[in-house]
């Protein structure tokens, strides 16, 4: 195959792993809508049989680099959430590792923004309801902090983790590897933009 998605290695991985790398990119630069079985195929350098032995749709396809994603950065999360740092480290390095994986994982986090409500209903339902627990986990460490007096009252728990994660999940339609900013700088502004606005006194 010759053009832009030649370069993709062929060779690294199962056949289910390359059939994922080879959609998920081709899904971010292209779109779901606009990609194409074959195209998925000729870029993993599989046959269409080895495709549907572990995928049996493109929608199949769309959910497992979604729900792949959610699963490793709610599982980072729950181990940050259960360290015995004080409260607002954790919550911070929460976000700042939340950030940081979006942007190591680039391309699912274009596609998870892009193409999500094209799920069907049954797996949107779900993808939505893990997403959902993640910021419940979270909103209930800003919760806690609130209770304890670490962090201001006048705040809704729910607006400042929503505000947050909605900057997190656009991450893919502004940030470029190749920018002034890692990761993981991006993610300690984020970061220190939520703890400074819980903790804060100022309001207009």
């Amino acid at each position: 195959m010759t053009g832009t998605y030649a370069a993709l290695d062929r060779t690294g991985g199962s056949v289910r792993d390359r059939v994922l790398r080879a959609a998920t990119t081709l899904f971010a630069r292209k779109g779901f809508e606009n990609t194409s079985v074959r195209e998925i195929v000729d870029t993993a350098g599989v046959t269409k049989g080895g495709l549907y032995h572990y995928f049996d749709s493109k929608d199949d396809l769309l959910y497992e680099i979604y729900t792949t994603m959610l699963r490793m950065q709610t599982q980072r999360m729950e181990t940050i959430a259960a360290s015995e740092l004080p409260l607002e480290h954790r919550l911070h390095a929460i976000v700042v590792d939340v950030v940081a994986t979006s942007v190591s994982h680039l391309d699912q986090a274009v596609v998870f923004f892009q193409s999500m409500h094209l799920l069907e209903p049954a797996k949107l339902a779900r993808v939505r309801a893990e997403r959902r627990r993640y910021h419940e986990q979270v909103r209930g460490l800003v919760e806690q902090g609130q209770r304890a007096g670490t962090f201001r009252t006048d705040v809704p728990a729910d607006l400042a983790v929503s505000h947050t994660f909605g900057a997190v999940h656009r991450l893919g339609l502004w940030y470029r590897k190749d920018g002034p900013l890692t990761g993981e700088q991006v993610g300690h502004h984020y970061a220190n933009l939520m703890i400074a606005g819980l903790l804060g006194d100022f309001a207009l």
